[in-house]
């Protein structure tokens, strides 16, 4: 299995599980505060993993042209799509709009291929439809249930575009250090609702169920984020989408196993479809002969056929490492994904 898959699954499977194991450890908060201090326990959790990393504050080393992406994806995925999320499920059933957050893995690669000219073939789009099926399924109301007007339905659409957007732009900086980018998002992400929900009322919890909230917020939306923005460096925003769409499932699977909720056919048949476009976009082999133009980037690379370069500083000639380097114009033929390296036209 190709690395970047095995993260963006794990991302799904971490996040997915944020929400039994919130269940588990008996947490009763309110859900905007909830998602304010779980959004929190990510940015505070990865910028002290990075602060020990580096042994100290350490600039970014974020490119001068990456800055507008990421501040992009702040804006939308960290500031306008939890607000209008939050503000969408005080007038929606929550039936609909579950089923309605499945519009994210579409949004997303619709706006990677239409506006980011991402590769796109049937393969991939036949996976994604059977994962998104998968999701609906798992989500799709036991008993009727009705929207209070359509401004809810309509404010978690646009907090699902948002987050399509965060998507397509984290991909853009996906080069550069995965724990500045999730922590900067977690950390407005978590002021930003922290700071609402407190607006109107809200209490914080105490010390011990506040502790519980932050650690599963650093795993599961935190940790989870890293993984997905690894991914996205190597698969390109559509497929990491797709994959990251099973983290329902997950979720519910991690409740049947901690929490022994019952296995339902709609479960399965959920399960089924998901594992079939899972196997769908594994068995892509996209091989075709393409132009590298120059490039110049810094991230954590080994020397292989798209990395020939010489170094200004000692190297064992193995070793994978991070500065920054020049990628000179090279034409050839290989299977490839719509990774760093790999974001030319078809």
């Amino acid at each position: 299995m190709n690395l970047s898959v095995l993260y963006a699954l794990v991302a799904a499977g971490l996040f997915g599980a944020s929400t039994p194991l919130a269940k588990l450890l008996g947490v009763d908060t309110p859900p905007i505060l909830l998602a304010g201090l779980l959004y929190l326990g990510s940015g505070v959790g990865l910028t002290l993993v990075r602060l020990v990393r580096d042994r100290g504050w350490q600039r970014p080393g974020l490119p001068a042209g990456e800055w507008p992406w990421l501040l992009g994806a702040i804006l939308f995925g960290g500031v306008l799509a939890p607000v209008a999320l939050m503000f969408g499920l005080t007038r929606t059933a929550g039936a609909a709009a579950s089923l309605m957050l499945n519009l994210e893995s579409v949004l997303t690669a619709v706006l990677a291929w239409v506006v980011f000219k991402e590769n796109a073939d049937r393969r991939i789009v036949i996976g994604m439809v059977a994962i998104v099926l998968g999701g609906i399924v798992l989500s799709w109301p036991q008993e009727t249930a009705t929207a209070h007007d359509w401004i809810g339905p309509l404010a978690v659409a646009f907090a699902c575009l948002c987050w399509a957007i965060d998507n397509n732009l984290t991909r853009k900086v996906s080069a550069s250090d995965a724990l500045f980018i999730a922590g900067s998002k977690g950390l407005a992400a978590g002021v930003v609702n922290g700071g609402l929900a407190l607006a109107i009322g809200s209490q914080l919890p105490a010390l011990g169920t506040l502790g519980s909230i932050l650690l599963v917020g650093f795993l599961g939306y935190g940790v989870s984020l890293v993984l997905f923005v690894l991914a996205l460096r190597g698969l390109g925003s559509a497929r990491t989408g797709a994959y990251f769409s099973t983290a329902p499932f997950l979720g519910a699977a991690v409740a049947i196993l901690m929490l022994g909720e019952s296995v339902s056919v709609t479960f399965l048949l959920a399960a089924a479809l998901m594992a079939l476009g899972v196997w769908i976009h594994l068995m892509e082999n996209h091989v075709h002969e393409h132009q590298h133009e120059p490039l110049d980037h810094n991230h954590r690379h080994t020397h292989d056929e798209h990395h020939q370069h010489e170094h200004d500083f000692e190297w064992d000639g193995t070793a994978p490492h991070s500065h920054p380097h020049v990628h000179a114009p090279i034409r050839h033929s290989h299977a490839h994904f719509p990774d760093v390296h790999h974001r030319h036209r078809h």
